[in-house]
């Protein structure tokens, strides 16, 4: 049985890639530090498995990441351990220089000693900036990060670029678009929605709600990191995409649109039009014709059935919302200037 280690893997994309390794008879290990984002919740089915195993680090703990890799010798590395909620590296972006810089710097040095390992790098597609109308950024489109979270994972980025170069780390980078689905952040746009209709409350939309984003289900980006795992061309980067672009304002009405179909939407649950967050990129937009064409991968759940999973997923587990009750989801997060 190959041996896999995911980093990050108490949050949303890396607690569902655990779901698809396990399925497909790797063994795999979820290192993660627990932070806010992190929730055991995730995992709750793989309590007793013996394809499983948890262990608490940082992954800027060198000693302690090299043990777990001297004693599992894992085929591949899954780094999904980062911070990623943009309105919070604005207010404070210590976090995201530690976690998204530092500690990929430390996971490369450890590689250096074992290159038998292939590193598979989630990044976003944040590090291109905002693009035009009309126009999709490939893998050769120069970075242009706008906040201090796009800036730090181009950066990391680089870094792994560098010593894929220098060192020969066998190492690929992967760009995806914004992901929705079972298990994500209760602070991120698509659930935020969910919780506020289920809640009967408000939904809050930035500006006018003009603002842009590609949206992939994240089980069709699990597939795809899997497919670069094993076929993926080391020192290669591919974009993950959908090719759906939707204004924010769009989505929450696809949303509405759901819930009322299920009988679950109160008139309460209107659109609440806010204040905007500093540096707000109008729009993000992949190309993914590289993954498609050279790994043969694409997408298979279209928005509607997604959204409607994601919703059902949202309404059958009201426990994973209880972290919402604390006060750290409560505040409005990103005005700092």
């Amino acid at each position: 049985m190959k041996k896999i280690i995911v980093t990050g893997g108490l949050g949303f994309i890396g607690s569902n890639l655990i779901d698809l390794l396990i399925s497909k008879n790797y063994y795999v290990i979820n290192v993660d530090k627990i932070t806010y984002s992190s929730n055991f919740y995730n995992v709750k089915e793989f309590k007793n498995n013996k394809s499983f195993n948890f262990i608490k680090t940082n992954i800027s703990n060198k000693e302690k990441l090299s043990q777990i890799i001297k004693r599992f010798k894992p085929k591949c590395i899954f780094n999904l351990a980062a911070e990623t909620h943009v309105d919070r590296s604005i207010d404070q972006s210590d976090d995201f220089i530690q976690a998204n810089i530092k500690g990929v710097h430390t996971l490369l040095e450890i590689l250096i000693k074992n290159r038998h390992i292939k590193l598979i790098h989630i990044s976003t597609d944040e590090v291109f900036g905002s693009v035009k109308k009309n126009f999709r950024t490939d893998e050769n489109s120069p970075y242009k990060p706008l906040n201090p979270y796009a800036a730090t994972k181009a950066a990391s980025d680089h870094l792994i670029n560098s010593y894929v170069n220098t060192y020969n780390v066998k190492a690929i980078i992967t760009n995806c678009c914004n992901n929705y689905g079972p298990k994500q952040n209760p602070e991120k746009f698509i659930p935020k929605i969910i919780s506020c209709i289920l809640n009967k409350k408000k939904i809050p939309v930035y500006g006018k709600g003009n603002n842009s984003r590609e949206w992939i289900y994240v089980e069709d980006h699990c597939k795809a990191l899997h497919k670069v795992y094993l076929k993926g061309k080391i020192g290669e980067t591919y974009n993950i995409g959908s090719n759906l672009n939707l204004r924010n304002i769009d989505l929450v009405k696809k949303i509405i649109l759901i819930s009322k179909q299920k009988n679950i939407f109160d008139k309460k649950s209107k659109v609440q039009f806010v204040k905007d967050r500093p540096g707000h990129d109008l729009r993000y937009a992949l190309n993914s014709k590289k993954i498609r064409s050279k790994l043969k991968w694409s997408n298979s759940i279209n928005i509607k059935e997604g959204l409607l999973k994601t919703l059902n997923w949202y309404e059958n587990n009201k426990d994973f919302y209880k972290m919402i009750k604390n006060k750290k989801f409560k505040n409005r997060l990103g005005l700092r200037k």
